[in-house]
C-alpha cells in the first residue's frame, strides 16, 4: 500500500500540472482575488445595464424640469423691416372726381418683446404630477435591473463554484482509479488477476481523462461567464475564492423560511405595476384637465417705424397687457370617450397585476420547496458521505487481499463519487432557489 500511496501521489501531481496547462493554466496564481460580495460590488458598478438605467433615471428628471419651466413667463424679442417695392394704390372718390393716393412707406420696421404666462392650467399642473410619476417608475425599474443583476452574479458565481468542486470530485476519483488500476497492476504480475481484468482496469482509467479535461473546460467557461457579466475581460486573470462546501454550515444553519414571512411588498414588478396603475390614474386627470378653462395672461411692448428716407422716419412705440380666457365647448365629447379609454386601461393593468401576484405566489412557493428538497438531499448526503468513503477503503483492502471482484471495487468507487457529487449539487441548488427567492421578494444582498 505504502508504494501504491506513493505512486499515486506523483502521478496525481503529473496530471494535475498537464490538465492545468493544458487548460490555459486554469488555477495559475493570479494577483485579482474575489469573492461573492466583491463580485456583486464589481457588477453594480461597471455592468452597463446598470449605467444605462441611471441614464433613464436622470432623463426623467431633467424632462420633470422641462416640463416645470412651462409655468414660467415665457418671453420672446421679436423685430420685422420691410422694405416697399410697388407701393398700393387706393382711389377716392372727391367731389366727382377720382383721386389715386398711393399708401405706405418705403420703408418699415418693428421690434419689440411678447410676454405669455399661464395662469390656470389644470393639464400642464397633472402634467408635472406624472413627470414626477415616472422618475418614481424609472427608480424602481433602476432597483428591477439592480435585483436582477445581483441574482445573474450569484447564479453565475455559484455555478463556477459548483464546476470547481465538481472538478476536484472527478480528480479524487482519477486518483482512486488510478490506485485500483496499480493494485490490478501488482496482482496481474504476480499472475493473481486474468489479463481482461487488467485491460478492463487500464481503459476505464483512460475513459476518465476525457471527463476530467470536459470539467476543467467547464470550470474555465464558467469563469469567463463570470467575467463578461462583472465587465472584466475574459483574459484577466482573476482568482474568484470560495467553494461550494464552504456554504454548507450556513446552509443547514439558514434552514427554510416561514412561508407567513413571504410578502411580496418590495417586489420591483408589482410595485412598477402599481406605478403604472397610479400613472394612468394621473393621465385622467390630463385629460379632464385639457376640456377645462384655462387662463393666461399675455403682454407686449412693440416699437415700430416707417419712413421714405432718414429725415423722414416716425416712430411709434405701443405696448399692452391682457387675460386670455379659454373655454372648450364641444371638447367633451371626446373627453368622455378618452376617459372611458383609460378606465379599462386601468382595469386591463389591474388583472395584469392580479395574474403577475399570483404567479410570483407561485413562484415563491416553488423556490421554498426547491430549498426544502435540496435541504433533504444535504442531510441524507450527509449521513451517507462517510459511510461511501469507508464502504470504498473496505472495497479497496478487500480486492487487495482477493476477497472481493473489480466490479465490486469499482462499484463502491463509483458510489462514493456520486454521493460527493449529489452533496455538492444539493449546496448548490439551495444556493440558487435562495437566491431566486430573494430576488422575487425584492431583498438587496
Amino acid at each position: 500500500m505504502i508504494s501504491v500511496g506513493k505512486f499515486s501521489m506523483k502521478s496525481l501531481a503529473l496530471i494535475l500540472c498537464t490538465l492545468l496547462f493544458g487548460c490555459g493554466q486554469l488555477f495559475a496564481q493570479d494577483s485579482i482575488h474575489i469573492d461573492l460580495k466583491k463580485a456583486i460590488d464589481i457588477a453594480l458598478s461597471e455592468s452597463p445595464t446598470m449605467r444605462i438605467a441611471d441614464r433613464e433615471v436622470q432623463i426623467k428628471q431633467v424632462y420633470k424640469k422641462e416640463q416645470i419651466v412651462s409655468l414660467f413667463p415665457d418671453v420672446s424679442l421679436a423685430s420685422n423691416y420691410n422694405r416697399t417695392l410697388l407701393k398700393q394704390t387706393m382711389s377716392m372718390d372727391m367731389g366727382g372726381q377720382t383721386m389715386n393716393i398711393k399708401v405706405g412707406r418705403d420703408n418699415t420696421y418693428s421690434m419689440g418683446a411678447n410676454l405669455s404666462l399661464p395662469i390656470v392650467a389644470p393639464a400642464i399642473w397633472s402634467s408635472l404630477k406624472l413627470s414626477a410619476m415616472d422618475i418614481d417608475l424609472a427608480v424602481e425599474s433602476a432597483r428591477s435591473s439592480k435585483l436582477d443583476l445581483i441574482n445573474q452574479v450569484k447564479q453565475a458565481y455559484f455555478t463556477l463554484l459548483l464546476a470547481k468542486e465538481s472538478y476536484n470530485v472527478l480528480l479524487q476519483s482519477y486518483a482512486n482509479l488510478e490506485v485500483s488500476n496499480q493494485i490490478v497492476t501488482n496482482s496481474y504480475n504476480q499472475g493473481l488477476v486474468s489479463e481482461f481484468e487488467k485491460l478492463r482496469s487500464d481503459v476505464t482509467l483512460q475513459n476518465q481523462r476525457p471527463t476530467l479535461n470536459t470539467a476543467a473546460n467547464g470550470v474555465r467557461l464558467a469563469a469567463m461567464r463570470l467575467k463578461v457579466l462583472l465587465g472584466m475581460d475574459i483574459a484577466e486573470p482573476v482568482i474568484f475564492d470560495g467553494n461550494i462546501s464552504d456554504y454548507e454550515q450556513s446552509v443547514l444553519a439558514a434552514g427554510i423560511p416561514s412561508t407567513e414571512d413571504m410578502s411580496l411588498a418590495y417586489n420591483s414588478a408589482l410595485r412598477q405595476l402599481d406605478l403604472g396603475i397610479e400613472e394612468l390614474e394621473q393621465s385622467k386627470k390630463i385629460v379632464r384637465g385639457a376640456s377645462l378653462p384655462m387662463l393666461a395672461l399675455a403682454g407686449a411692448f412693440q416699437y415700430s417705424g416707417m419712413g421714405d428716407d432718414r429725415s423722414t422716419f416716425t416712430n411709434y412705440p405701443y405696448s399692452y397687457i391682457a387675460l386670455s380666457l379659454q373655454v372648450p365647448i364641444v371638447g367633451w365629447a371626446s373627453t368622455h370617450y378618452k376617459l372611458k379609454q383609460s378606465d379599462l386601461n386601468i382595469e386591463n393593468m389591474r388583472d395584469q397585476r392580479l395574474d403577475v401576484e399570483r404567479n410570483l405566489r407561485l413562484g415563491v412557493q416553488s423556490y421554498i420547496d426547491n430549498m426544502q428538497q435540496a435541504l433533504d438531499e444535504l442531510e441524507a448526503d450527509q449521513q451517507t458521505l462517510n459511510q461511501a468513503q469507508k464502504a470504498y477503503e473496505i472495497a479497496q483492502k478487500q480486492y487487495e487481499v482477493g476477497m472481493n471482484t473489480w466490479l465490486d471495487l469499482m462499484s463502491a468507487e463509483l458510489s462514493l463519487t456520486n454521493t460527493r457529487l449529489s452533496f455538492c449539487q444539493a449546496i448548490f441548488n439551495y444556493l440558487t432557489a435562495k437566491a431566486n427567492l430573494d430576488a422575487t421578494l425584492g431583498v438587496e444582498n
